[in-house]
Protein backbone atom coordinates (compact mmCIF):
# COMPACT_ATOMS: atom_id res chain seq x y z
CA UNK A 1 0.00 0.00 0.00
CA UNK A 2 1.23 3.24 -1.06
CA UNK A 3 1.54 5.92 2.10
CA UNK A 4 0.10 9.31 1.29
CA UNK A 5 1.96 12.14 -0.06
CA UNK A 6 2.95 14.42 2.79
CA UNK A 7 3.01 18.17 2.10
CA UNK A 8 6.24 20.33 1.21
CA UNK A 9 8.29 21.39 3.84
CA UNK A 10 9.90 24.73 4.12
CA UNK A 11 13.01 22.95 3.63
CA UNK A 12 12.12 21.04 -0.03
CA UNK A 13 12.57 22.93 -3.45
CA UNK A 14 10.06 25.82 -4.30
CA UNK A 15 9.15 27.22 -7.46
CA UNK A 16 10.34 30.39 -7.94
CA UNK A 17 7.54 31.72 -9.89
CA UNK A 18 4.64 30.74 -6.98
CA UNK A 19 4.10 33.85 -4.81
CA UNK A 20 8.21 34.73 -4.40
CA UNK A 21 8.06 38.62 -3.14
CA UNK A 22 11.02 40.85 -3.71
CA UNK A 23 13.40 41.92 -1.18
CA UNK A 24 12.92 45.43 0.01
CA UNK A 25 15.76 48.13 0.86
CA UNK A 26 16.01 48.81 4.32
CA UNK A 27 16.25 52.40 4.72
CA UNK A 28 17.84 53.31 8.58
CA UNK A 29 15.99 55.66 10.41
CA UNK A 30 18.36 58.17 12.85
CA UNK A 31 15.80 58.31 15.97
CA UNK A 32 17.84 61.49 16.44
CA UNK A 33 16.47 63.45 13.57
CA UNK A 34 13.14 62.93 13.43
CA UNK A 35 11.73 66.01 11.44
CA UNK A 36 13.40 65.68 7.64
CA UNK A 37 13.78 69.10 5.54
CA UNK A 38 11.92 67.80 2.30
CA UNK A 39 13.21 68.06 -0.91
CA UNK A 40 10.76 70.88 -1.73
CA UNK A 41 11.93 72.77 1.06
CA UNK A 42 15.43 72.40 0.22
CA UNK A 43 14.86 73.58 -3.40
CA UNK A 44 13.98 77.10 -2.06
CA UNK A 45 16.25 77.38 0.75
CA UNK A 46 18.49 76.47 -2.22
CA UNK A 47 17.92 78.53 -4.59
CA UNK A 48 17.76 81.35 -1.76
CA UNK A 49 21.40 80.95 -0.79
CA UNK A 50 22.65 80.68 -4.02
CA UNK A 51 21.39 84.48 -4.28
CA UNK A 52 23.09 84.91 -0.73
CA UNK A 53 26.25 83.45 -1.47
CA UNK A 54 26.80 85.61 -4.85
CA UNK A 55 25.60 88.95 -2.90
CA UNK A 56 28.27 87.73 -0.05
CA UNK A 57 30.84 87.97 -2.64
CA UNK A 58 30.03 91.52 -3.92
CA UNK A 59 30.10 92.34 -0.69
CA UNK A 60 33.41 91.32 0.42
CA UNK A 61 35.16 92.38 -2.64
CA UNK A 62 33.65 95.96 -2.45
CA UNK A 63 34.97 96.34 1.70
CA UNK A 64 38.32 94.39 0.83
CA UNK A 65 38.86 95.61 -2.68
CA UNK A 66 40.19 92.44 -3.71
CA UNK A 67 38.31 89.70 -5.83
CA UNK A 68 36.63 87.44 -3.73
CA UNK A 69 33.83 84.35 -4.82
CA UNK A 70 31.81 83.01 -2.28
CA UNK A 71 29.99 79.81 -3.16
CA UNK A 72 27.67 77.32 -1.69
CA UNK A 73 28.74 73.72 -1.02
CA UNK A 74 25.30 72.59 0.58
CA UNK A 75 23.00 72.56 3.15
CA UNK A 76 21.77 69.85 5.62
CA UNK A 77 19.40 69.10 8.60
CA UNK A 78 21.23 67.94 12.19
CA UNK A 79 20.72 68.70 15.72
CA UNK A 80 22.33 71.74 17.05
CA UNK A 81 24.78 70.06 18.96
CA UNK A 82 26.27 67.85 15.97
CA UNK A 83 26.66 71.41 14.28
CA UNK A 84 28.53 72.90 17.30
CA UNK A 85 30.79 69.53 17.40
CA UNK A 86 31.79 69.95 13.68
CA UNK A 87 33.05 73.65 14.44
CA UNK A 88 36.75 74.72 15.68
CA UNK A 89 37.25 74.87 19.58
CA UNK A 90 38.27 79.08 18.37
CA UNK A 91 36.46 80.64 15.97
CA UNK A 92 34.10 83.68 14.72
CA UNK A 93 30.65 83.27 15.16
CA UNK A 94 28.21 86.00 14.85
CA UNK A 95 25.28 85.38 17.29
CA UNK A 96 21.62 87.65 15.81
CA UNK A 97 17.59 87.20 15.90
CA UNK A 98 15.76 86.69 12.75
CA UNK A 99 12.27 88.23 13.11
CA UNK A 100 9.57 87.11 12.68
CA UNK A 101 11.47 83.69 12.50
CA UNK A 102 11.56 82.60 16.31
CA UNK A 103 14.99 81.51 17.97
CA UNK A 104 18.48 82.73 17.40
CA UNK A 105 21.17 81.85 14.29
CA UNK A 106 24.85 81.71 13.89
CA UNK A 107 26.68 83.05 11.54
CA UNK A 108 30.52 81.39 11.39
CA UNK A 109 33.43 83.08 9.93
CA UNK A 110 36.86 81.23 10.43
CA UNK A 111 39.28 83.29 12.65
CA UNK A 112 42.00 83.02 9.83
CA UNK A 113 39.77 84.48 7.46
CA UNK A 114 38.36 87.43 9.85
CA UNK A 115 42.05 88.51 10.38
CA UNK A 116 42.47 88.06 6.67
CA UNK A 117 39.64 90.63 5.85
CA UNK A 118 40.54 93.09 8.53
CA UNK A 119 44.21 93.10 7.76
CA UNK A 120 42.61 94.23 3.94
CA UNK A 121 40.13 96.64 5.48
CA UNK A 122 43.06 98.44 7.01
CA UNK A 123 44.90 98.43 4.45
CA UNK A 124 47.17 95.52 4.71
CA UNK A 125 48.06 92.87 2.38
CA UNK A 126 46.16 90.21 3.90
CA UNK A 127 49.13 88.24 3.37
CA UNK A 128 51.24 85.85 5.82
CA UNK A 129 50.47 84.28 8.98
CA UNK A 130 47.39 85.96 10.83
CA UNK A 131 47.18 85.87 14.36
CA UNK A 132 45.05 83.48 15.88
CA UNK A 133 43.51 85.36 19.13
CA UNK A 134 39.94 87.45 20.07
CA UNK A 135 39.31 90.25 18.05
CA UNK A 136 40.06 93.81 20.34
CA UNK A 137 37.24 96.36 20.56
CA UNK A 138 38.18 98.90 17.57
CA UNK A 139 38.66 95.33 15.52
CA UNK A 140 35.35 94.17 16.36
CA UNK A 141 34.39 97.82 15.39
CA UNK A 142 35.53 97.25 11.84
CA UNK A 143 34.66 93.25 11.28
CA UNK A 144 31.07 94.90 12.33
CA UNK A 145 30.79 96.22 9.34
CA UNK A 146 31.38 93.02 7.44
CA UNK A 147 28.72 91.17 9.21
CA UNK A 148 26.12 93.81 9.43
CA UNK A 149 26.52 93.83 5.49
CA UNK A 150 26.49 90.26 5.35
CA UNK A 151 23.07 89.88 7.46
CA UNK A 152 21.93 92.56 5.39
CA UNK A 153 22.03 90.49 1.95
CA UNK A 154 20.84 87.46 3.94
CA UNK A 155 17.89 89.29 4.51
CA UNK A 156 17.68 90.48 1.28
CA UNK A 157 18.17 86.71 -0.56
CA UNK A 158 15.42 84.74 1.29
CA UNK A 159 12.92 87.80 0.89
CA UNK A 160 10.24 86.05 -1.19
CA UNK A 161 10.84 82.98 0.64
CA UNK A 162 11.60 83.51 4.76
CA UNK A 163 11.22 87.02 5.51
CA UNK A 164 13.41 88.07 8.05
CA UNK A 165 15.01 91.02 9.94
CA UNK A 166 18.60 90.00 11.22
CA UNK A 167 20.07 91.99 14.24
CA UNK A 168 23.30 91.32 15.73
CA UNK A 169 22.96 90.73 19.26
CA UNK A 170 26.42 89.03 20.40
CA UNK A 171 29.66 87.53 19.44
CA UNK A 172 31.01 84.35 20.64
CA UNK A 173 34.89 82.86 19.61
CA UNK A 174 33.43 79.31 21.43
CA UNK A 175 30.50 77.26 19.53
CA UNK A 176 30.58 75.82 23.24
CA UNK A 177 29.65 79.26 24.58
CA UNK A 178 26.81 80.61 21.59
CA UNK A 179 23.84 78.82 23.50
CA UNK A 180 21.72 79.71 20.23
CA UNK A 181 19.85 76.58 21.01
CA UNK A 182 20.15 73.50 23.02
CA UNK A 183 21.58 70.08 22.02
CA UNK A 184 18.73 68.38 20.59
CA UNK A 185 16.92 71.14 18.53
CA UNK A 186 16.97 70.81 14.84
CA UNK A 187 18.72 73.32 12.76
CA UNK A 188 19.49 74.01 8.75
CA UNK A 189 23.31 74.21 8.35
CA UNK A 190 24.44 75.87 5.39
CA UNK A 191 27.98 75.41 3.95
CA UNK A 192 29.91 78.03 1.83
CA UNK A 193 33.60 78.57 0.37
CA UNK A 194 35.16 81.83 0.71
CA UNK A 195 38.10 82.37 -1.42
CA UNK A 196 40.45 85.03 -0.36
CA UNK A 197 43.23 85.21 -2.97
CA UNK A 198 44.48 82.19 -3.31
CA UNK A 199 43.20 80.79 0.05
CA UNK A 200 39.96 78.98 1.13
CA UNK A 201 37.76 79.30 4.07
CA UNK A 202 34.48 77.56 5.27
CA UNK A 203 31.96 80.03 6.34
CA UNK A 204 28.75 78.03 7.62
CA UNK A 205 25.23 79.68 8.63
CA UNK A 206 23.10 77.72 10.63
CA UNK A 207 19.10 78.84 11.08
CA UNK A 208 16.69 77.22 13.69
CA UNK A 209 14.54 74.43 11.46
CA UNK A 210 11.57 75.18 13.99
CA UNK A 211 11.54 78.50 12.53
CA UNK A 212 12.18 78.08 9.16
CA UNK A 213 9.64 75.52 8.96
CA UNK A 214 6.14 78.16 8.80
CA UNK A 215 7.34 80.04 5.99
CA UNK A 216 8.51 77.15 3.89
CA UNK A 217 5.19 75.32 4.14
CA UNK A 218 3.39 78.99 3.18
CA UNK A 219 6.32 79.70 0.64
CA UNK A 220 5.66 76.18 -0.94
CA UNK A 221 2.00 76.40 -1.36
CA UNK A 222 1.08 76.88 -5.00
CA UNK A 223 -0.84 80.53 -5.09
CA UNK A 224 -4.66 80.13 -6.52
CA UNK A 225 -4.16 82.10 -9.86
CA UNK A 226 -6.67 82.50 -12.69
CA UNK A 227 -6.16 82.13 -16.29
CA UNK A 228 -5.99 86.03 -17.04
CA UNK A 229 -3.34 86.10 -13.79
CA UNK A 230 -0.86 83.64 -15.50
CA UNK A 231 -1.33 85.72 -18.50
CA UNK A 232 -0.75 88.68 -17.29
CA UNK A 233 2.69 87.49 -15.37
CA UNK A 234 3.95 85.92 -18.56
CA UNK A 235 3.20 89.23 -20.37
CA UNK A 236 4.97 90.90 -17.92
CA UNK A 237 8.23 88.63 -17.31
CA UNK A 238 8.62 88.70 -21.13
CA UNK A 239 8.61 92.76 -21.27
CA UNK A 240 10.82 92.75 -18.46
CA UNK A 241 12.67 90.14 -20.00
CA UNK A 242 13.45 92.73 -23.08
CA UNK A 243 13.99 96.22 -21.53
CA UNK A 244 16.26 93.92 -19.21
CA UNK A 245 18.67 93.22 -22.42
CA UNK A 246 18.62 96.86 -23.45
CA UNK A 247 19.34 98.60 -20.36
CA UNK A 248 22.53 99.89 -20.52
CA UNK A 249 25.48 99.52 -18.12
CA UNK A 250 28.15 101.31 -17.05
CA UNK A 251 31.39 99.75 -17.63
CA UNK A 252 35.10 100.79 -16.48
CA UNK A 253 38.44 100.45 -18.25
CA UNK A 254 40.93 100.71 -15.27
CA UNK A 255 44.35 100.54 -13.98
CA UNK A 256 45.40 98.75 -10.87
CA UNK A 257 44.82 101.25 -7.93
CA UNK A 258 48.03 103.08 -6.79
CA UNK A 259 48.73 104.16 -3.18
CA UNK A 260 50.01 107.92 -3.10
CA UNK A 261 51.26 109.46 0.16
CA UNK A 262 48.95 112.81 0.93
CA UNK A 263 52.25 115.05 0.30
CA UNK A 264 52.81 114.11 -2.75
CA UNK A 265 49.71 114.65 -4.04
CA UNK A 266 49.26 118.00 -2.50
CA UNK A 267 52.53 119.14 -4.85
CA UNK A 268 51.81 117.91 -7.43
CA UNK A 269 52.16 119.97 -10.61
CA UNK A 270 51.69 120.24 -14.71
CA UNK A 271 54.42 118.26 -16.12
CA UNK A 272 54.62 115.66 -13.29
CA UNK A 273 54.67 111.76 -13.56
CA UNK A 274 53.00 109.77 -11.60
CA UNK A 275 54.62 106.40 -11.44
CA UNK A 276 51.66 103.84 -11.33
CA UNK A 277 51.30 100.03 -9.68
CA UNK A 278 50.28 98.48 -12.48
CA UNK A 279 52.69 96.43 -14.56
CA UNK A 280 53.25 97.50 -18.27
CA UNK A 281 52.41 93.86 -19.34
CA UNK A 282 49.37 93.75 -17.31
CA UNK A 283 46.16 94.07 -18.97
CA UNK A 284 43.51 96.73 -17.63
CA UNK A 285 40.21 95.60 -15.63
CA UNK A 286 36.90 95.52 -17.14
CA UNK A 287 34.74 96.27 -13.57
CA UNK A 288 31.04 96.86 -13.42
CA UNK A 289 29.81 98.62 -9.94
CA UNK A 290 32.95 97.96 -8.45
CA UNK A 291 33.26 94.14 -9.37
CA UNK A 292 35.85 93.00 -11.98
CA UNK A 293 34.46 90.46 -14.64
CA UNK A 294 36.92 90.55 -17.87
CA UNK A 295 40.53 91.79 -18.27
CA UNK A 296 41.53 94.01 -21.80
CA UNK A 297 44.63 95.78 -23.47
CA UNK A 298 44.41 99.20 -24.55
CA UNK A 299 44.31 100.44 -28.24
CA UNK A 300 41.76 102.35 -30.71
CA UNK A 301 39.52 101.47 -33.07
CA UNK A 302 39.28 104.53 -35.75
CA UNK A 303 39.48 107.65 -33.59
CA UNK A 304 38.50 106.30 -30.72
CA UNK A 305 40.37 104.55 -27.66
CA UNK A 306 39.45 100.86 -27.47
CA UNK A 307 39.99 97.69 -25.28
CA UNK A 308 40.47 94.31 -26.52
CA UNK A 309 39.41 91.39 -24.20
CA UNK A 310 41.78 89.04 -23.15
CA UNK A 311 42.83 86.17 -20.98
CA UNK A 312 43.17 86.57 -17.54
CA UNK A 313 46.35 87.13 -15.75
CA UNK A 314 46.06 83.89 -14.56
CA UNK A 315 45.42 82.00 -17.72
CA UNK A 316 48.37 84.18 -19.44
CA UNK A 317 50.45 83.00 -17.11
Amino acid sequence: MTPPSSPATATGPRDPGAGDVPPRAVAPYDFRRPIQLSREHARLLQVAFDGFARQAATVFTSLLRRVCTVRLDGLEQSSYAEYVDSREAMTYLTVFTAEPMDGQALLELPLPAVMTCLDHMLGGPGSGQQPHRPLTEIESAVVHRLTDRLLQELQTSLEGTVPMRPQRVGVEYSPQLAQAGSPTDVVVALTLTLVLGATEHQMTLCLPYHGLLPHLVVAAAPAPVSERERTHRAASAALLHTQFQALPIEVTARFRPTRIHPVDLDDLAVGDVVRLSHPAVAPLEIAANGTTFAYATAGTQGPRLAALVVNTPKELS
